[in-house]
């Protein structure tokens, strides 16, 4: 277990092309590929898209590292974790269509790590065209202390919802708690730690199959608010020179595979490039709301968004609802009622969201697939409808969402879990007919 610590160095900055060294002088200057590195370091390149793609969207990094990353993945043997679903994932299971909420995962009954906590409810798309993603659930009890991981897949957004963690990845190390995010590019391994003490550490996983996650336009808002580049932080170089039996564990168009090796993978002693791993706080997030009346479509509040080819509709946005000031006049301050071609996934980190009075509870989900209506339920429409339209301060909330422009499909451990709520429709009983046809009444 790690213990939490304010040592860890971070650098500020969305999209930046970022040098760090932990070492002096490990950092060639001038050059990408010398003949020789300093410390008999090896030079290699970690590339996020293709060689020729234009500046704007070009990742690559330049790592220098103890051993190249050849030495780091040995003859491979098939490996099965279960509960990790990939799409196109047409899971077996009874569950008709419908509005789903489940409470939060249950703790493990077996000591698990970050890897076998992971549980998938949603997946979406078609990993082997690289369109689409999947929509994890996590709970775990202990470290991966000598086990490593690379997602070939996709990236990885990480939501812890219950507990700190440290999530040590070849470029620097990231402690995240909750209210935070983070960010594990496509094929950058990594292994993830506990911090503090505590039973369970429990969150939400989106993997991302699609173009990378970037910061949304904002249009006529202009240069300020949602979410500001220098929020978004980059760990500095930092690296394990371990030399001890290891494995690394890699998921490659769906499938697990294992390898053994001989020492840490988290060997880079040095690094520059904008293909990187980076956390976020959602609290340093500023809304964007009416300021006269009606309430703005949620779009408003996402924090990134990984886009298509068609201009608009994202292959994921990553929405929050964070608490703000409502001071929209004779207005239904709450998210209306509606139906959306998008499919939308949700998590409650913090409080209590504005839309449900009960049952959608911290580390609980919902799932409001395309098409399928949604909103406020009985209790939350009667008390909004009826309130005194003052200015109020939504707090000591934060809720979230996944939503794709793809249909989500409900994984058999989704629809088996014990968890989910049978009565969820119920929640919508009390929306009883008030139309009165008489010319003039509210």
């Amino acid at each position: 277990m790690a213990e939490s610590t304010s040592s860890l160095k971070y650098m500020p900055g969305f999209g930046n092309d970022f040098e760090t060294e932990s070492l002096p002088g490990a950092l060639p200057q001038g050059q990408n590929s010398p003949q020789k590195c300093n410390y008999g370091l090896y030079a290699e390149q970690l590339s996020g898209s293709p060689f020729t793609a234009p500046r704007g969207t070009n990742e690559r990094s330049w790592l220098y590292r103890i051993r190249p990353s050849v030495r780091h993945t040995r003859r491979f043997s098939n490996a099965s974790y279960p509960h990790w679903k990939t799409a196109p994932c047409l899971d077996d299971h009874s569950l008709p269509l419908g509005q789903l909420r489940w409470n939060p995962l249950p703790a493990p009954e077996e000591t698990q790590n970050f890897l076998e906590g992971l549980r998938t409810m949603t997946t979406a798309g078609d990993v082997l065209t690289q369109v689409g993603m999947a929509a994890h659930a996590y709970t775990f009890d202990a470290d991966m202390v000598d086990d490593y991981f690379f997602n070939a897949d996709g990236e990885l957004l990480v939501v812890p919802q219950l507990g700190a963690i440290r999530v040590f990845t070849e470029m620097g190390i990231m402690d995240v708690e909750p209210l935070e995010i983070c960010l594990i590019p496509r094929g950058m391994m990594f292994k993830v730690s506990r911090i503090g003490e505590g039973d369970v550490w429990r969150g939400y996983v989106c993997e991302n199959y699609g173009a990378k996650f970037t910061l949304p336009d904002r249009g006529p808002i202009g240069a300020n608010c949602l979410a500001n580049p220098r929020d978004f932080k980059t760990p500095v170089a930092a690296y394990e020179d371990k030399e001890t039996p290891c494995r690394v564990h890699v998921k490659w168009c769906g499938k697990f595979y294992v390898t053994e090796i001989g020492h840490s993978p988290l060997d880079v002693v040095a690094w520059h490039g904008n293909y990187t791993p980076f956390k976020y706080d959602l609290r340093t997030y500023s809304p964007v709301g009416a300021i006269l009346f009606d309430h703005p479509d949620p779009s408003i509040f996402t924090v990134l968004t990984a886009p298509t080819e068609e201009a608009g509709t994202a292959n994921i946005d990553f929405v929050i609802f964070p608490p703000r000031w409502m001071v929209a006049e004779h207005t239904f301050r709450p998210p209306w009622y509606h139906r959306n071609i998008m499919s939308e996934f949700m998590g409650l980190i913090h409080g209590q969201y504005d839309a449900k009075e009960e049952g959608f509870v911290p580390g609980g989900m919902s799932l409001h697939n395309m098409m399928l209506p949604h909103g406020p339920d009985a209790t939350g429409f009667e008390k909004a409808s009826n309130t005194e339209l003052k200015p109020v301060k939504l707090d000591h909330t934060m809720a979230f969402m996944f939503e794709t422009r793809f249909p989500q499909q409900l994984t058999r451990f989704a629809a088996e879990l014990e968890t989910l709520q049978d009565n969820y429709l119920e929640c919508w009983d009390g929306l009883e007919r008030k139309f009165d046809g008489t010319p003039g009444i509210k």
